[in-house]
């Protein structure tokens, strides 16, 4: 084999290896990381991520778009995709809380260029990409986001968008349709580029902590069941099903985030409740250490700031403050002689040098359909220094301004669960697992049944590194063989 010919064969397998191949049909992969994944977990970093994420649920923000505020900084969990064509990578918040895609655009104004989480901010250029093109007025996309045609809408007006949220910070900017590349199964843990067409935010303005936040993002991934959002989008033009399952991973950072039908492991499933702009879900009582809590038979009922919202972005749990108050009761009256502190204003707090899975009790969420999500000491303790521990339930009526109670379980009693999604049917589902190990998804087109692993975008990068630097190392060694 001659120099040419052996160099070509190299080529083909890097490419190969590091994912461009083309595929017509299959599930859809996310590589996500923890943001606070090897930092320090601070309470108040915790806290300060909540509370202003449930700005824009308890200040009943309005979106055009028929969806609900955006956290004022980066979520827990992001990932890293494709925009544009030539397509450049950019880093966004997996956000099952809102609607549409967005990202930090070029001159935009008091629009984040660093962050400390460890990933290189990129902002998004129309005129750099051939297949960018502006979203105006007219389009059936805008139509359809505000409901009609908008009063006074020309031909060349652009469709844009405009959120505020309840501490003030505020984005604004316009709608652009372009490629989004991501990544589809096509074998037992294997992937290969694939994309489609989506509209999406162009962010040209950002003020408040949107702009300044030390854990910016590039933007926002929403996963909403709104038909703006990608996963909508996508499923509307036939690529995918409008079904996703998300495992994460607060041991090891990262986790699964696939869009698709889960066959392995089976999810038990409860109904979402219907004409909410959230994932919410009946709940019908809980549990502590086997006795059911006696609570009012009305406090889980469906309607405004009623139902139980599943949000992966928010971190905590929050409950009604009388089903706080009797939880909380009903666990510490297992360890008498227990001394509670307040830390940071609304952290109970307490010493204890034992294994908290032998010296509280499990607690157990019960929905309608018989699914049940347990939640053991270790999910819902956190240990900030030596023998010191702190409860992560919250009182949601403290965290209002109108005091008004809500329930709402986030990463606390998510993590380390496969989590899934069925827009189709109306229906979410979860069952414990570990989320360093892979899942089974099947194909849509074929039938056929494939592994998706866990990824971790960190480790990702530096795996797609020294792939690189093997290649690079392959073509000197044959350059020094044949000189």
């Amino acid at each position: 084999m001659d120099l040419r010919s052996l160099l070509a064969v190299l080529t083909v397998v890097v490419l190969l290896q590091l994912g461009f191949v083309c595929s017509a049909s299959g599930n859809v992969v996310f590589k996500v990381q923890h943001k606070f994944a090897g930092r320090e977990r601070s309470l108040s970093a915790l806290k300060a991520h909540d509370a202003r994420r449930h700005r824009r649920i308890l200040s009943a923000v309005d979106l055009p778009l028929g969806g609900n505020g955006h956290p004022a900084e980066a979520g827990l969990y992001f990932a890293k995709i494709g925009l544009g064509n030539p397509p450049r990578d950019y880093y966004v918040q997996v956000d099952t809380g809102s609607d549409i895609l967005w990202v930090n655009c070029v001159n935009c104004d008091k629009c984040p260029t660093k962050s400390d989480l460890g990933v290189k901010l990129t902002l998004y250029d129309p005129k750099s990409s051939a297949s960018a093109t502006r979203v105006y007025c007219d389009d059936e996309f805008c139509a359809a986001a505000y409901n009609g045609v908008l009063q006074g809408c020309t031909k060349d007006l652009p469709c844009q968008y405009s959120v505020v949220y309840g501490d003030g910070s505020a984005t604004a900017g316009f709608f652009v349709r372009d490629n989004l590349q991501f990544e589809r199964v096509t074998g037992n843990l294997q992937t290969a580029s694939a994309n489609g067409s989506v509209v999406f935010g162009c962010g040209a303005k950002q003020s408040g902590e949107l702009g300044t936040s030390s854990e910016a993002l590039d933007g926002i991934l929403g996963f909403g069941q709104a038909n703006s959002s990608m996963i909508s989008q996508l499923a509307a033009a036939g690529k995918v099903k409008k079904m996703f399952a998300h495992c994460l991973d607060n041991v090891n950072g990262g986790g699964i985030f696939a869009i698709g039908e889960v066959v392995s492991p089976k999810v038990n499933t409860t109904p979402m409740v219907a004409n909410q702009p959230h994932y919410n879900v009946v709940m019908k009582e809980i549990e502590v250490g086997g006795n059911v809590l006696e609570l009012p038979t009305d406090i889980f009922q469906t309607g405004d700031r009623k139902g139980t919202i599943i949000d992966s972005g928010t971190t905590l749990a929050y409950l009604p403050e009388t089903v706080y108050e009797s939880m909380m009761s009903k666990i510490v009256a297992q360890q008498s002689g227990l001394k509670l502190h307040t830390v940071e204003e609304q952290f109970m707090c307490f010493q204890y040098s034992g294994n908290v899975d032998d010296g509280f009790p499990v607690v157990k969420f019960h929905f309608e359909g018989s699914l049940t999500l347990s939640v053991y000491p270790h999910d819902y303790l956190f240990q900030i220094r030596d023998d010191i521990w702190c409860f992560g339930w919250q009182n949601s009526g403290m965290q209002s301004k109108d005091g008004r109670d809500m329930t709402l379980l986030g990463d606390l009693v998510l993590s380390n669960k496969l989590v899934l999604y069925d827009i189709e049917n109306q229906a979410i589902g979860w069952t414990e697992y570990n989320c360093s190990s892979s899942i089974k998804v099947r194909d849509d087109s074929s039938g056929s049944v494939y592994s998706v692993g866990a990824h971790n975008v960190s480790a990702a990068s530096h795996l797609m590194s020294g792939r690189i630097l093997t290649f690079l190392l392959l073509l000197f060694a044959v350059f020094h063989r044949f000189s």
